[in-house]
């Protein structure tokens, strides 16, 4: 089975070629992040618009690239949500006129979805498993018995974690994203700055990180104000230090409560190489899954990689009709 799938949920457009989940035949990724650094974030109009300027020509490549013809291509796979509605339309529409044009079936992707199955495409999911999805707009521990069986036993009450990085990021002069630069700095600083860990109710999963955040903002704006400079390496060092200690705990707590045979971490902010260090580190006793950099990030691969189960599951959609979903929708 050949799968054909779209992402365009924010602001990289991507199109990916799989066959039977595991073999990536082609894997384009266009990244918009150049061109909206200059804004401190992304404009959803400017990224809509660079959608529609790329899509058709990466669809055209990733075909070229996986060296098959249209004919061979059994389904169209295209993320529907949660993300920016204009991107996700572009998508939506690009997919839809394409599968319809050559007779293909077509599948609707949630994104977060996406993200865990990004895990395997390279290795064999194994269930029971916890999975912790952290990304620019999400922050979840999610509990899979099997196969599309979700229960999202903790989530963020407010920011998630891709979204403190950019804003403190923002407060400490930073380039963006936060993520990559926060990283970078985090390794030539020390924990100097007394940040809280906010862990909430021990006995629960849920996240909070914008008091957090405030800390930050706080404590650099007190020390300006008695014209004292900020360590920017030290406040890296202490704020992800704090972000990772509470990931951990929750993600350790969860895991001892559940009885599962894998821990899946996924999302973009799983390509922070201290995330990813700890996890390998502190998780002990049960296999661990982390996919390769290229395929935490926003990409195809992942929604292609969620739809061969997906259809297996559920079906397809009928008459070629997909609706698009700004916000978090139940998984």
């Amino acid at each position: 089975m050949i799968v054909l799938a779209i992402e365009s949920s924010c602001d990289e457009t991507s199109v990916a070629i799989l066959k039977d989940q595991k073999e990536v035949l082609s894997h384009i990724v266009f990244s918009q992040i150049d061109i909206h650094t200059i804004y401190g974030g992304v404009v959803p109009e400017i990224a809509s618009r660079n959608h529609v300027k790329h899509v058709t020509r990466l669809i055209e490549e990733a075909i070229s690239k996986a060296n098959i013809n249209v004919s061979e291509i059994d389904l169209v796979a295209v993320t529907q949500g949660p993300g920016l509605i204009g991107s996700l339309l572009v998508g939506i529409n690009a997919a839809t006129a394409f599968a319809y044009a050559n007779n293909i079936k077509i599948i609707g992707v949630n994104h977060l979805i996406g993200h865990i199955y990004a895990a395997g495409i390279e290795n064999e999911m194994k269930f029971p498993l916890m999975a912790l999805l952290v990304s620019g707009g999400h922050t979840e521990l999610i509990y899979m018995n099997k196969d599309f069986d979700f229960e999202i036993i903790g989530t963020t009450l407010d920011d998630a974690v891709g979204e403190a990085y950019d804003k403190v990021a923002r407060t400490l002069g930073l380039s963006y994203p936060g993520g990559p630069v926060i990283d970078k700095l985090a390794k030539l600083g020390k924990d100097t700055y007394d940040l809280p860990r906010v862990l909430l109710d021990k006995d629960e999963f849920n996240f909070s990180f914008s008091g957090l955040k405030s800390a930050v903002i706080n404590k650099v704006h007190n020390l300006n104000q008695k014209g004292l400079e900020v360590n920017v390496n030290d406040m890296a060092t202490s704020f992800q230090n704090s972000v990772m200690d509470v990931l951990l705990e929750k993600s350790l707590n969860a895991i001892k409560k559940y009885d599962v045979k894998q821990f899946i971490l996924a999302g973009g902010v799983a390509a922070n190489s201290e995330l990813r260090r700890r996890v390998n580190e502190e998780i002990k006793g049960l296999e661990v899954l982390i996919p390769s950099f290229k395929y935490c990030t926003d990409n195809a691969a992942m929604i292609a990689s969620a739809a061969f189960v997906q259809e297996s599951v559920s079906g397809v959609n009928e008459n070629y009709i997909i609706k698009g979903f700004s916000t978090k929708q139940n998984i």
